[in-house]
């Protein structure tokens, strides 16, 4: 695939075959010997011949294969240009994301009671391929409930406060949900999933602000040197798995119906404005809305057990959310596009919503700051936190990366963790790790990541995300 280099960060897929447009990769020298290697060039090309794309088919630095779109590939569609909606440009974990609870507690008076500490989360959140509250099951009046309402149905139930819902994308829930979209299997794979974790690279993770780069809004979002702060990072577990899987066989059959020509099986689409758009866009935000109250519930408990554990009460910890982003999600949003502003559709796949300040969709306490946005790290190392910016309104629809993006697949993961004890290499370095299998720690080794300082650099330096915090990881829950 033809690359030409516009500059240290950007690098432009011209606008070749069948492409309707060029697409545009993020990333520096270093980053680019591994995307290279990768079909995700191919991906981004292919994504650029989809019907009604406008403005560029883009790559974040973190990016890699996925299933129809490259992980970390961010698209936008004009519903009056024929514009369409992809399953594959969503994910299966519809709204994978990330929240950030920050604290008054000091890392230094975490560690004695740190092993008990993630001794009680593991017993408190289910992780793990499959894994739900066996106690917990839900009826499907109320999973219908979670798919209307979101983290809303959380907090009305008491898991957590309505603050909380001030520091959620979209306030936690998305318009437009449609459950009457969503099949009786989804429904019953959601029945005993909300408030858990799930597998792969989904986790609970406790660590502290290690180092700040912009004081004073690190002061605004409460993360201050030596403090500690929890990541969870999970999504719509089986019933978004299940949406996506449904709708992919509704796409393959809209893909011949209205005459699409794809470049890749897996980008099975339909027209927005085509029932069948119009079905899955009311299914997505229905499974996008389980996710937000899936890590509501997981917020709650792990306040809970910051409670119990260190003997202090909920104002004494004043553990508050800092924000919650969606990672995997399809948005009607206002760009401007050659000159004038519409309506398209951002499709976000293992990308992050990077809004700037005085953006009209911000909550009030964001407006003079920006959106916050979250990339983790692998569970060695470290993870950023970042504010969105002018330049990714502009350049990527509102956009940044997710991560750190994987190097290795999982099989050759484990297999180059084969033999060694990965707990104790952990364990050496402070941190503890409680999982389901350990298998699935050997797929998560930091040496299947990019360095995540590598790639939060290029978002920096390129202008697509402004730098606050880093944070080091203490504890980290697994499936």
């Amino acid at each position: 695939m033809k690359l030409k280099q516009l500059d240290e960060f950007r690098w432009l897929i011209p606008r070749q075959g069948k492409m309707r447009v060029d697409g545009l990769i993020l990333a520096d020298e270093t980053l680019m010997r591994d995307i290279r290697g990768d079909e995700a060039v191919k991906q981004v090309a292919n994504v650029a011949q989809l019907p009604g794309i406008v403005g560029r088919s883009i790559g974040m630095p973190d990016i890699h294969w996925g299933y129809g779109f490259a992980i970390g590939g961010v698209a936008a569609f004009d519903p009056g240009e024929g514009g369409i909606i992809s399953p594959g440009g969503v994910g299966y974990d519809i709204n994978c994301g990330v929240r950030l609870l920050r604290s008054n507690v000091h890392v230094d008076d975490l560690r004695p009671r740190l092993s008990r500490l993630m001794d009680r989360i593991f017993e408190s959140i289910p992780a793990g391929v499959g894994r739900g509250y066996r106690t917990f099951v839900r009826t499907e009046k109320e999973v219908r409930r979670i798919l209307e309402e979101g983290a809303g149905w959380a907090v009305k139930e008491g898991f957590g406060t309505p603050a909380d819902l001030d520091a959620i994308e979209d306030g936690g829930a998305l318009d437009g949900a449609d459950p009457d979209q969503v099949s009786a299997r989804a429904l019953k794979r959601g029945r005993d999933q909300v408030g858990t974790v799930g597998s792969g690279n989904h986790f609970v993770e406790v660590g502290w602000v290690d180092e700040v780069y912009d004081d004073g809004a690190a002061q605004r979002l409460g993360v201050e040197p030596g403090t500690v702060t929890v990541f969870i990072h999970s999504g719509s577990r089986g019933l978004g798995y299940q949406v996506c899987d449904d709708f992919l066989e509704v796409m393959d059959r809209a893909v011949a119906r209205y005459g699409i020509d794809l470049p890749d099986r897996q980008l099975a689409c339909a027209p927005i404005e085509s029932p069948e758009g119009q079905r899955y866009l009311g299914a997505m935000r229905a499974a996008a809305n389980y996710a937000f109250a899936n890590r509501q519930m997981m917020a709650h408990r792990v306040r809970g057990v910051f409670q119990e554990v260190l003997g202090r009460s909920e104002e004494e910890l004043a553990m508050s959310l800092v924000y919650d982003v969606a990672h995997n999600i399809a948005k009607f949003e206002r760009h401007e596009i050659e000159g004038s502003e519409r309506t398209v559709c951002v499709h976000r796949k293992g990308a992050t919503r990077a809004f700037p300040p005085r953006h009209p969709e911000l909550g009030a306490r964001f407006q003079d700051l920006g959106q916050p946005v979250f990339i983790p790290g692998d569970m060695g190392r470290y993870s950023y936190i970042l504010l969105g910016t002018e330049g990714a309104y502009r350049e990527t629809f509102g956009s940044t990366c997710h991560g750190a993006g994987r190097r290795m697949s999982r099989r050759q993961a484990k297999r180059s963790s084969r033999g060694r004890d990965i707990r104790r290499e952990f364990g050496d370095q402070g941190i503890e790790i409680r999982a389901t299998s350990m298998a699935t720690v050997a797929e998560e080794v930091p040496e299947a990541y990019k360095d995540v300082a590598d790639v939060v650099d290029v978002v920096d330096r390129a202008g697509v995300g402004r730098k606050v915090a880093r944070l080091r990881p203490l504890g980290v829950l697994k499936g």
